[in-house]
């Protein structure tokens, strides 16, 4: 078992005058930072390197695999990442956000608007790096580029010289070791979730092919289907946390729940009022209907009454069939054919309510049915109780790292 020693103020005062104040350049491989490839995305092939984009990188460090795209040029092979690589959004809102590559993800190819820095493992532990760009101390230094409520850009040289407090290797590892360990029990829970969802979509298949009495039913007879509200005109989102978050196309990431997390922006009390007509309870089951068509969600309780975008619709008050039922069906081959059957338009490619509301939905016997939907919400249970131990072991992580960083909790004494 590790423990961690908590220092009294006069140790970490002496501990942090050890420290030594270096750049991110200086750390480096090559001593600067390097930009993407300048190319277009195209849909994903797994014949073409994948192509990671600001938009695959949440704000925890973490990959949206939902949308992946692929890059299709010559020289997409010299933009390859390496493992110990770091990359960093430096336009717009996402501007800081970061994301390590350690090789375990794929091959991936990175964009124009990332900035890619190659970490020297024999001058600092590389994630050692990657959780500093995780910190407080970090976040602070990227919102001072901010002009009011405006993200500032920020350049490759710019970046190099970031100020990394470097202290002793050995304690750089034991600090790695401790949250990495937290890391990589997330990382089995999201591996199991993902095994269930694919034991639950494969039941879900074989149990309508195996069936002699599948009937059909148009989805508008089994749910409400209601839009979301756009935001009123000069309206923006906010980052700081109330009790209004606000549901975006971006928010419905690869999982079967829409989730709480640090990802998610809010509006104010009075834009609230204004829209509260458009909030989601819990069970309802969203699809995105503009831009990335055809994301699907459970809302789970922690964004019982969250608000809802304009680009996405929620299908409430169901009847003869659960949450899981409908969700698996419009992630299967069948509907997905049918949501690509019902989008519209040329130039800006939308997704009807009046097109949602007649897809024809399968549906079984009773004596065929329980049993298939009591099976699922078992799956499912699991599913949440495992998101709900992630979000306990990230809050875990993000309150020991600026502790640990501070030279607050005394690491040093630990054996590797």
């Amino acid at each position: 078992m590790l423990r961690l020693h908590t220092e009294n103020t006069l140790d970490r005062e002496e501990k942090i005058m050890d420290e030594q104040i270096t750049t991110l350049a200086s750390l480096t491989i090559d001593g600067k930072g390097s930009y993407g490839i300048g190319a277009s995305a195209v849909p994903f092939s797994k014949d073409l390197y994948t192509y990671l984009r600001i938009t695959d990188i949440k704000d925890d460090g973490t990959l949206n695999l939902q949308d992946l795209k692929s890059v299709d040029d010559e020289k997409a092979s010299e933009y390859l990442l390496k493992p110990n690589d770091i990359v960093f959004a430096r336009t717009g809102a996402s501007t800081g956000r970061n994301y390590f590559y350690d090789g375990t993800d794929g091959e991936f190819v990175y964009a124009g608007f990332l900035i890619k820095f190659s970490i020297d493992k024999k001058k600092v532990n590389p994630k050692y790096i990657k959780y500093f760009c995780q910190s407080k101390q970090y976040k602070d230094w990227i919102n001072s580029f901010n002009t009011g409520s405006t993200r500032g850009n920020i350049n490759a040289q710019t970046l190099g010289k970031m100020p990394i407090p470097l202290i002793e290797r050995k304690t750089q590892d034991a600090l790695v070791c401790i949250l990495s360990s937290i890391d990589e029990k997330i990382n089995k829970n999201n591996e199991i979730n993902n095994n269930l969802e694919q034991q639950a979509s494969t039941l879900f298949s074989n149990v309508l092919q195996r069936s002699t009495s599948v009937f059909y039913v148009e989805l508008g007879a089994l749910a409400d289907v209601k839009g979301g509200k756009r935001l009123p005109k000069g309206i923006s989102l906010i980052t700081v946390p109330n009790q209004h978050p606000y549901i975006r196309v971006r928010d419905l990431n690869n999982t079967v729940f829409a989730s709480l997390s640090n990802d998610y922006e809010y509006i104010d009390d009075v834009t609230q009022k204004s829209i509260s007509r458009y909030i989601v309870t819990t069970g309802d089951v969203l699809i995105s209907i503009v831009g990335t068509i055809g994301l699907t969600a459970i809302v789970d309780h922690t964004l019982n009454k969250a608000n809802l975008t304009e680009n996405c619709v929620k299908l409430t008050n169901l009847k003869k069939v659960t949450p899981e039922y409908l969700l698996l069906f419009l992630r299967s081959s069948q509907g997905i054919e049918a949501i690509r059957k019902g989008t519209v338009g040329a130039v800006q490619l939308k997704l009807p309510i009046k097109n949602i509301q007649s897809i024809a939905v399968p549906l079984l016997r009773d004596e065929e049915l329980l049993p298939l939907n009591e099976t699922l919400s078992a799956i499912f249970s699991q599913i949440s109780a495992n998101i709900v131990e992630m979000k306990q072991l990230a809050d875990i992580r993000n309150t020991l790292l600026p502790r640990l960083m501070s030279g607050e909790l005394d690491v040093s004494n630990i054996d590797l």
